[in-house]
């Protein structure tokens, strides 16, 4: 279409929505655009520029075209997914790659050729009778060298109202990048909708639901799909097109929070973190008393020596299932007052308020949900109980709205990262916090040996252990094997790397109650802070550096006054050797037959922490307690 692209541009744009197009000098840009157009046929087509004219238009046209819908609190609004549409769509989501590519086994790739002859059947005439809401935004913030522009084309006005919240204007950066622009870019279409649950449309046709991830365009097409880890583009989707960017030039591209952790002295420590969804990945970058960059994706350079990172994000679109007050005191401030907010798949009231599982409200004896009017004890067709609110039901904000934003947000040169974490759900192997010997130890014991039970957040069984590098499998772009080398890479090229640390607020006793309540994290966390700063020692054990009981005891008098009692410390922090032991055995058995050309050091480095659990098990058995690693 090159040639008759502007054509098509005059023909089908209105006189205002074309002069705003032509404001951009980016002639991929506008060919991108009148594909699309061509190709999908919507009736009406909005460019929005950064004004915030063009904003409340989104946010009224979601609520115009029955996506969303008002409740009682200023500025809350509903939107529900399809019965079959809450979570992503790992089997349909899949990397369109040209013949002679290979991107490993764990990597979902389709022919680039066959995907996109594929894509031209369903796009044809998919938004007939559905407005095209064509929006510009900037991953990182603006005028930075984080920053990547977008463009996104979606017909759903709901996801084009949650990128205003998730992210950052980027019409004004398309406008002074010009032709240098190298941006990404989205097509997304929920396709033919019908009612649910207060007349709000949901897409229909989701045996045909289809993510495909051009990595030779940088272009994502998402189809037949409303749920946003399917639908909203500059997301995870965005992240597979990051990954492969960076793992090019030098630079990562993280399924981690970013958050400043307050120290002795007004000091403030930022750490990044990587944990799989439902893993208290958020819970941790809300933390009271802590400050918040970001609690799902970072960019992470090395600048002049130095790790720095910033939040791809401005927003958050998390999981709100157990959310209240007395644990989640931030965002429960968040979602309880007036602010702008969409939830989605949760419980709408009589009285149009919201109820989610875990609010630690009585729960009301009716209402309506995904599935439509809803009543305790309605079950599905299999006689499956049907809860309140889905277990993966979500929120949406700007994270200037919480009290505990970070004023580095949206600081062009990002933050100096001082620590990553690696956390999973593991109810029997890894102490609660434990730091890595160093990079190398780190990122091979506990990024790319991270494992983790599966959950709601992912369409597929729930409580499967799963092998998940860096809580980044999912949406890798590249070889694992090349993944983990460009993790070693930037390490060593810094001038002094981040320290690494495993968490695990998961782990269980032989009774199967829980060692560790919600808000220890807030203690794991201080003493990450002070590790960092050499202010406090640790006791080496065969897995890493372990706190020592003194230090965590005064920190749990300080930061939640409470006591901690040395009982406690010897059942979390005592090494399971066994269980260790146990889990090498799965790493080595997943990196010889899941992953081509393993890195050797992988091998090695787990290796010498065989030969370290070995030794602890003839001197002191099984279980190896904190006290005689310490009199050894």
């Amino acid at each position: 279409m090159r040639s008759d692209f502007k054509a098509v541009l005059r023909a089908r744009l209105p006189a205002g929505e074309y002069r705003k197009l032509q404001a951009i000098d980016n002639t991929v840009v506008h060919e991108f655009i009148a594909t699309s157009i061509a190709r999908c046929h919507p009736a009406r087509v909005f460019v929005a520029t950064d004004s915030t004219q063009d904003i409340a238009y989104t946010r009224q046209a979601a609520l115009r075209n029955d996506e969303e819908r008002t409740l009682s609190m200023s500025g809350h609004t509903i939107h529900f997914d399809g019965f079959l549409d809450q979570g992503r769509d790992k089997a349909h989501t899949k990397f369109l790659v040209p013949k002679g590519k290979d991107l490993g086994p764990e990597i979902n790739a389709l022919d680039r050729d066959e995907g996109l002859r594929e894509l031209q059947l369903f796009l044809t005439d998919i938004m007939a009778g559905h407005e095209l809401f064509v929006k510009f935004y900037c991953l990182g913030p603006a005028r930075s060298p984080f920053s990547i522009p977008c463009v996104q084309l979606t017909d759903s006005a709901y996801v084009a109202h949650s990128e205003d919240l998730l992210y950052r204007q980027g019409y004004q950066e398309f406008v002074r990048q010009g032709k240098a622009a190298r941006c990404f870019r989205f097509l997304h279409s929920q396709g033919a909708m019908e009612p649910a649950g207060l007349g709000l449309l949901v897409s229909t046709n989701v045996e045909w639901r289809r993510v495909y991830i051009d990595l030779e365009d940088e272009v994502i097409y998402s189809i037949n799909t409303q749920y946003g880890g399917n639908s909203i583009g500059l997301k995870k989707l965005a992240m597979r097109l990051g990954i492969q960017r960076g793992s090019r030039e030098g630079w990562l591209t993280e399924h981690m929070l970013l958050m400043g952790v307050h120290g002795p002295g007004q000091r403030l420590t930022y750490v990044a973190g990587a944990f799989p969804s439902m893993c208290g990945k958020t819970s941790t970058a809300m933390l009271a008393g802590e400050s918040i960059v970001g609690d799902d994706i970072a960019f992470l350079r090395n600048i002049d020596g130095v790790a720095r990172a910033v939040n791809v994000e401005a927003g958050m679109f998390g999981i709100i299932e157990g959310i209240n007050e007395s644990v989640d005191p931030l965002q429960w401030a968040a979602l309880t007052h007036p602010a702008e907010v969409i939830f989605s798949n949760v419980l709408v009231t009589p009285e149009k308020d919201v109820f989610w599982n875990g609010k630690a409200k009585t729960q009301p004896s009716a209402g309506v949900n995904f599935t439509g009017d809803w009543f305790p004890g309605k079950t599905d067709a299999k006689g499956k109980a049907i809860p309140a609110s889905h277990k993966n039901a979500r929120f949406t904000f700007r994270l200037d709205i919480l009290p505990n934003v970070d004023p580095a947000l949206h600081d062009p040169r990002g933050v100096e990262v001082q620590g990553i974490i690696y956390g999973g759900r593991d109810s029997d192997t890894s102490v609660p916090v434990e730091e890595s010997f160093d990079w190398t130890h780190g990122i091979v014991t506990k990024g790319a040996s991270l494992e983790s039970e599966t959950t709601a957040a992912t369409l597929g069984a729930e409580g499967v252990r799963v092998f998940n590098p860096m809580s980044n499998l999912d949406f890798l772009s590249i070889p694992i094997e090349r993944y983990i080398e460009d993790n070693l890479r930037f390490g060593a090229g810094l001038r002094s790397a981040p320290r690494i640390f495993g968490v695990n607020y998961f782990l269980k006793g032989p009774d199967g109650s829980w060692l560790s309540e919600k808000n220890d994290k807030a203690i794991w966390l201080k003493w990450i802070e002070r590790r960092v700063h050499g202010e406090v020692d640790a006791i080496t054990a065969p897995t890493g550096l372990l706190p020592r009981y003194d230090d965590l005891k005064s920190l749990f008098a300080e930061v939640l006054q409470k006591p901690y009692a040395p009982e406690a410390y010897r059942g979390q922090f005592t090494v399971r050797v066994k269980e260790n032991l146990a889990k090498i055995e799965r790493m080595m058995t997943v990196y010889r037959t899941r992953v081509v050309n393993t890195p050797a050091v992988v091998f090695e480095v787990l290796e010498e922490q065989r030969r370290r659990l070995r030794d602890a098990q003839s001197a002191f058995g099984d279980a190896v307690a904190p006290e005689q690693l310490l009199a050894g």
